[in-house]
């Protein structure tokens, strides 16, 4: 045995109390096996649906906010730049927040995380519509988006905050966790497709005029511009089917390797695209290829972090309800790093001198976006898998995270103390 191995074993070891290891080294008793927790394919779907809507409003808001403030209210380019920057920033300091909330509110007959989920779906659901909603007084407009973007947002955090962290609960089995977790996964990038493709489509048939430019320097882009859209949906359908894919994958090579594999699966694409001019096949092959990688990226960090959580109780048994604490700060960093590179590609293209509603564009701005699209990802790609060496959670690991929280348990279970959190909401669900 290699050392670091020893040494992985020995720690793991020492987690666990005296009682639970003396137990173990006394002489094997027969005892009835315990069947596992094993979910069925309804349980699964059942669980995955709860992701859809969250996958379709945000993608409905985040492309077709901005144009509705615009051309359909009629709120000016500052008071929508307002709203839309108010918002995002609320909706990202409300994920933490929300998260230590759950964590500190009390059991109820429903369990901690239902009641969250039940009593935040109505009032997201009348915000959500109240949003594209055109009031009477045009002076209060600002506050009224302002207001009800917010409320929606806070919403529809209290509802995925918990809806996530349901992952840890569903069920003890770490197999049965991912699998769960792929089924979810493929129904919210299915929900993105629907957000973008039906009000895609009804934003679609608006005419919008754009102006004309003669400098020779240009390019044109109303016909990148459709072409970006139908390789955008090819990209989600290749994501959508290669889910199920990668949770073969990951169950038979492990999580690292996954994640080794299937973010690093763009690069070669993403070089062609950079070091050969554009044409409609490598087009659609690098939006195959970057649907590969999206699946992953979709799938294996929401399959990675129960595992992380299993580690720190094992670490900490004392701290108990920090499961959304975890999934929020998940989402927290998420729509930062979204948030983040949205507004540098931005400026970027400001910089480059891109030109609003312009039927063509000057050069710098295909070179900007060649390098946006291209090199900017690569870069980032190799410095994330560079980072990625330090996770220390491999499979030998999991196995004995898995060990030992099955011994805490079943200790828990023979003494006579009340059931933990995991297996009273298992039990209400």
């Amino acid at each position: 045995m290699a050392k670091g191995e020893g040494a992985e074993s020995g720690s793991a070891a020492g987690l666990l109390p005296t009682s639970i290891l003396q137990s173990t080294e006394r002489p094997a008793q027969k005892e009835p096996k315990k069947k596992k927790q094993q979910l069925s394919v309804c349980n699964k779907l059942c669980y995955a649906l709860g992701g859809a809507p969250y996958q379709v409003t945000g993608c409905a808001l985040g492309f077709f906010l901005q144009i509705y403030l615009l051309d359909v209210a009629q709120v000016g380019p500052f008071s929508a730049s307002i709203i839309l920057f108010v918002g995002r920033a609320w909706d990202a300091i409300t994920d933490p927040l929300v998260g230590l909330c759950i964590s500190k509110s009390p059991w109820t007959c429903l369990g901690r995380l239902m009641p969250w989920i039940i009593f935040s779906t109505p009032l997201a659901v009348i915000a959500y519509f109240l949003i594209w909603f055109v009031p009477d007084f045009p002076h209060g407009q600002t506050y009224w988006y302002l207001l009800f973007y917010c409320l929606f947002e806070t919403m529809v955090t209290c509802f995925h905050v918990p809806y996530s962290a349901l992952t840890m609960f569903i069920s003890t089995e770490q197999t049965e966790r991912d699998s769960a977790t792929a089924y979810r996964m493929t129904v919210e990038v299915l929900g993105t497709v629907l957000g973008t493709a039906i009000q895609g489509q009804i934003v679609g048939q608006a005419d919008t005029p754009c102006f004309q430019d003669l400098n020779s320097s240009t390019v044109a882009s109303q016909s990148a511009n459709h072409t970006h859209g139908t390789t955008s949906h090819r990209e989600t359908l290749s994501a959508t089917l290669t889910i199920p894919i990668w949770q073969w994958f990951l169950t038979r090579f492990g999580k690292k390797t996954a994640v080794y594999v299937g973010i690093s699966s763009a690069v070669p694409f993403l070089i062609l695209v950079a070091l050969m001019e554009s044409n409609l096949i490598i087009t659609y092959a690098v939006a195959v290829a970057a649907g590969i990688s999206v699946a992953a990226a979709f799938l294996l960090p929401w399959s990675m972090l129960p595992d992380v959580i299993d580690d720190f109780h094992l670490k900490q048994p004392h701290f108990h309800g920090t499961e959304p604490i975890f999934f929020s700060f998940y989402v927290f960093f998420t729509k930062f790093a979204s948030g983040v590179s949205l507004g540098i590609s931005t400026l970027s293209l400001d910089f480059a001198g891109y030109q609003t509603r312009g039927c063509s564009q000057p050069e710098r701005v295909k070179f900007t976006l060649n390098m946006l699209v291209t090199m900017a990802p690569i870069v980032l790609i190799l410095l994330g898998l560079l980072l990625f060496k330090m996770y220390p959670i491999d499979e030998e690991r999991r196995r004995q995270n898995k060990k030992a929280l099955q011994a805490l348990r079943d200790e828990a279970s023979s003494s006579g103390c009340s059931e933990t959190d995991s297996t009273e909401l298992a039990s209400i669900l």
